[in-house]
Formats: structure tokens, C-alpha cells, sequence
């Protein structure tokens, strides 16, 4: 391989790729665990993108609901650039071939979403948003001659001299190959934590690894405990589960029982329109109670779905469900994380020399609850900043990569362990949680950790500790945290989590010793 390029990119899906095309014409590696566009959850979003784009809409509206969804703890600066600078990423993204619905008069169009206060989510064919942002961008990639791609290589460790990040260690997806590369800055675009869930929208490459890395190098993690969970995956027992898109919902569908019930209105006066964790828990409480929960789009779609919704239609046929005719199977499922390494407005992190977008960080922009299509927001905005910062520095040459086989891969130990680690996560750490359950899952991962693995599963447990400390230190219920022993918000707690490494391993090990002992 040639000299590995001075700035070097984690990650193929859409925070990554973006911060590539707007760093060109200056040299990055982008180092992808799966082919460009194929391992990432920005591929598998449906509604689109949220920006004020429209008509009677304006960038204080969106920030207010923002804030809103964010049950308090929303860094309102932060937000504010995120949502004044989303109709100038909504440009870049056409000038780089998405194709955005218009309407006749050719104005994007736009559709509305659970929590905003107006039509601004501007999506393709319905539910095809995040295939057709990939595809643009893979295609753009791979016509830019700055942007090399090196895929199939997880990255497992962040090379360190003194307190700054200077590489990667990365292995082959497929084969016994390690590789080290040099670099003058490391940008952390890895994605989310969904998979560590045993049901999921996301992604297997999508189980916390950046995280786990960027705090064994030393960076401060933020808000790891406020885990969203989409209210309407596909319960039809397939992994990751299928999704039916909020804008299913958008468009009049309605949440009922196996009885016929219509029980969102039960729960909040916007009935299925609610916050995302209000309907999820709504929804979790049918399924427990034993009267199971379904979305009837009959009346809302009917026969116009396979034109409206192909996606989500798609699925449906092939699991035998026909939407027109019959109500869709529903459960929530881990969907997106609003924790993360913490990062600034310009997607610093706290160590020198790493930086991070998308979905592995915390801006606080989501606060406790992200609004819905604010993470495809979120990852064009501050990977263009990234951008912005980096194109300042000087260009330094790195050294060229080193490559060679070791005896460290995944096998069947791991896969098992990782099986045990989703059910622990889903069974303690999901969408309703309690002291003596988060105790048991810390005592579990403490164990795990004791027993040894490989740098990747390591990654993924340490993530998983992350969030089973926040989950544990903060003794309330918000946004995405919901406790049942602690069912209500408390002021003291109105303020970010921020948590070393350090900080959650003493945690879990002392919940771990009390419910052991």
C-alpha cells in the first residue's frame, strides 16, 4: 500500500463520507469495516433528514422542538448550529446527487414527524432517504481522486504518543490481517451502539466499538445512559429488525392492540405523534401486559403503500404480512444512541488529535431525546466542521502502514459472549430499567471483562459499562432513561453526564460487589 494519507477516517457511512467529499481536494484515508455505504445505519433511514426548508418554518422553530424533545439537558448552543446550518447541508447533499422529493412547482418537499412543530422532513420515495443519501455519496467518493478507501477493516485500538491520538490498528472483517496506520489526525465517524441490544435496526457493525476506543485512549464520554429506541421495529424476529418508519405514523396510521384498542391516547395527548420514548414505553406496556401492539395503516395508506412506503412494504411481504389488508407487528428496538464521546461545536474531542461526527458522539444537541431525522442533521453538520477545522492545518505526511497477520480474530467464544452481552443489554438496559436490574447487568460485564477477549468484544463491553454506569449514577427518569424505580424527573439531574472510563469501571464494580456479596 501507498503512504497512508495525513488525516485518516473511521467510518464508511454518512458522517464519514461527507467529511471526506467537503475535506477534498486535501488527501484522507476513509478506514470502513464493510464496503462504503453497506455497514452503517445511515443507509436503513427512512424518513430523511430534518432542516428548515419550507414555507412557514424557520430555523427558531426547529430548535425549540429540538430542545423540547431534549427533556432539558439539550446544549442549546450547540443545537442552534446544528439546525442554522442544515438548509446549507441540504444543498450540498443535492450538488452531490440526492435526489429530494419535490413538488410540482419544484420546492423540496416536506413531511412532518412525531414532536415537530412543522413539515420538515425532506425525504426521497417515502422511506428511501438514507439508501439514496448513501448511494449519491458512495458515488461521489469514488469519483473524488483524494478520498482513498480502505474496507473490510475493523479499527480496534487509537494509537497514542503522550496525550495525543497519532493512528489506528485496524483488522481485516474477513481475514488474519492487522494493520497500523500513521496519521496527523484521526477522525472518529464509527456510528452507534444498537447492536449490543438483542433487538435492533441496526447494524452488526453498529455495536459501540468507537466508543470503546476513544475511552481507552483517555476521552471523556457524555449522556452514555439516554439510549432511544424506536417504537414501531417490525417484531418478526429478524436481526437487525426491519423498521417501520415514523412517517407511517406522520401520515395517520395508528397504534392498536390485539383487541382492536387504540392505546396511545391512553398515554400522551399527541397519542402516536408522542416523543419517541413516551410511545415506545407505550408500546413495551401492551407487549408485556400480553395484549401485544400493531400498526394499522389500513385506512391512513392502504393501497397506495407500496408506492408510498416501498421499504417498508418490501419487508412486510417478505415476512408475510400485507400491510393494506392487515395491522404490521410492532415492538421497539434499540435505535439510535444519544451518548457518545463528547465533542464541541467544531467535533473536538478531549484528547488532542482525535476528532468525531455522527452517531459515536455526544454534542448535545439530542439532549435525553433525540427528535426524530435530527441524526442525519447532526452527522452533515458537524463532519463539515470537521472539515472546516482541519482544512486550517498543515498537511503533514504520515508514515506508510505496517501489515501483518497475528492470531487475535473473532471466533465462536465471541460470538457467544457478544450474544450474551445483546441479551443482557435488552433484558436490564432497555426501554424501562430499575437498580437492581442495571447491578446485574454491571456485575455480568464485570465478569466478562475479567474473563478475557479480543481488542474488538472489549471495544463493545467497554461501550456497554459505559452505559450501564450512566444508566446507574443518574436515579431518575428522562428522555430516553427511564427508571421504574425512580419514575419521575428530578432538577438536580437537569444537566449532562460526563464519564471516564475510569469513573465507570469503579461503578460497576461497586454495584457489582454489593449485589454479589
Amino acid at each position: 500500500m501507498s503512504n497512508v494519507d495525513d488525516i485518516i477516517i473511521i467510518g464508511g457511512g454518512l458522517a464519514g463520507l461527507f467529511c471526506a467529499l467537503k475535506l477534498a481536494p486535501r488527501p484522507v484515508t476513509v478506514l470502513s469495516a464493510a464496503p462504503i455505504g453497506q455497514g452503517s445505519s445511515s443507509a436503513w433511514a427512512q424518513a430523511g433528514i430534518a432542516a428548515a426548508v419550507s414555507p412557514g418554518d424557520s430555523i427558531e422553530k426547529h430548535l425549540a422542538d429540538t430542545v423540547e424533545a431534549g427533556a432539558g439537558i439539550v446544549d442549546e448552543t450547540v443545537a442552534n448550529i446544528m439546525v442554522s446550518e442544515g438548509p446549507g447541508r441540504i444543498e450540498d447533499l443535492l450538488a452531490y446527487g440526492v435526489p429530494f422529493d419535490r413538488d410540482l412547482q419544484g420546492r423540496l418537499r416536506t413531511a412532518r414527524e412525531a414532536a415537530h412543530s412543522e413539515r420538515r422532513i425532506v425525504g426521497v420515495r417515502g422511506d428511501m432517504a438514507g439508501k439514496a443519501i448513501m448511494e449519491a455519496l458512495v458515488a461521489a467518493v469514488r469519483k473524488t481522486p483524494s478520498i482513498r478507501v480502505v474496507e473490510n477493516y475493523v479499527s480496534e485500538d487509537l494509537l497514542c504518543e503522550g496525550d495525543r491520538i497519532v493512528g489506528v490498528t485496524a483488522r481485516h472483517a474477513l481475514h488474519n490481517a492487522g494493520m497500523r496506520l500513521s496519521a496527523n489526525a484521526v477522525v472518529l465517524c464509527t456510528g452507534g451502539i444498537g447492536h449490543l441490544y438483542d433487538l435492533t435496526t441496526n447494524p452488526a457493525q453498529s455495536c459501540g466499538g468507537g466508543i470503546g476506543m476513544a475511552a481507552r485512549a483517555g476521552a471523556l464520554i457524555a449522556d452514555p445512559e439516554f439510549v432511544q429506541f424506536h417504537p414501531t421495529a417490525i417484531n418478526v424476529q429478524s436481526d437487525p429488525a426491519p423498521l417501520a418508519t415514523e412517517a407511517l405514523r406522520g401520515h395517520g396510521a395508528k397504534l392498536i392492540n390485539a383487541a382492536g384498542h387504540r392505546f396511545m391516547p391512553d398515554h400522551h395527548p399527541d397519542a402516536e405523534l408522542a416523543p419517541r420514548d413516551v410511545v415506545a414505553r407505550g408500546i413495551f406496556s401492551e407487549i408485556r401486559s400480553g395484549r401485544g401492539a400493531f400498526l394499522d395503516c389500513r385506512r391512513a395508506i392502504g393501497r397506495r403503500f407500496p408506492e408510498a412506503f416501498p421499504t417498508v412494504y418490501q419487508h412486510c411481504i417478505k415476512s408475510g404480512i400485507d400491510p393494506m389488508r392487515e395491522p404490521i407487528p410492532v415492538a421497539p428496538a434499540a435505535h439510535y444512541h444519544m451518548g457518545g464521546v463528547l465533542t464541541d461545536g467544531d467535533g473536538r474531542t478531549s484528547v488532542d488529535g482525535l476528532w468525531a461526527a455522527g452517531e459515536v458522539t455526544s454534542t448535545g444537541c439530542h439532549g435525553a431525546n433525540r427528535l426524530a431525522s435530527n441524526s442525519l442533521l447532526e452527522a452533515v453538520v458537524f463532519s463539515a466542521r470537521i472539515a472546516d477545522a482541519l482544512r486550517e492545518t498543515p498537511v503533514v505526511p504520515a508514515r506508510p502502514p505496517t501489515v501483518a497477520g497475528s492470531d487475535e480474530r473473532p471466533g465462536g467464544e465471541e460470538q457467544q459472549q457478544m450474544a450474551r452481552l445483546r441479551s443482557l443489554m435488552g433484558r436490564y438496559v432497555g426501554v424501562v430499567r430499575n437498580g437492581a436490574g442495571l447491578a446485574r447487568a454491571a456485575g455480568e460485564i464485570v465478569a466478562m471483562r475479567n474473563d478475557g477477549s479480543n481488542r474488538q468484544f472489549e471495544n463493545s463491553l467497554i461501550a456497554a459499562a459505559l452505559v450501564v454506569a450512566g444508566a446507574l449514577q443518574r436515579t431518575e427518569s428522562r428522555g430516553g432513561h427511564f427508571r421504574s424505580d425512580h419514575p419521575e424527573h428530578d432538577p438536580q439531574w437537569r444537566r449532562r453526564t460526563r464519564i471516564s472510563l475510569h469513573q465507570a469501571e469503579t461503578l460497576l464494580s461497586d454495584a457489582a460487589e454489593r449485589t454479589f456479596a
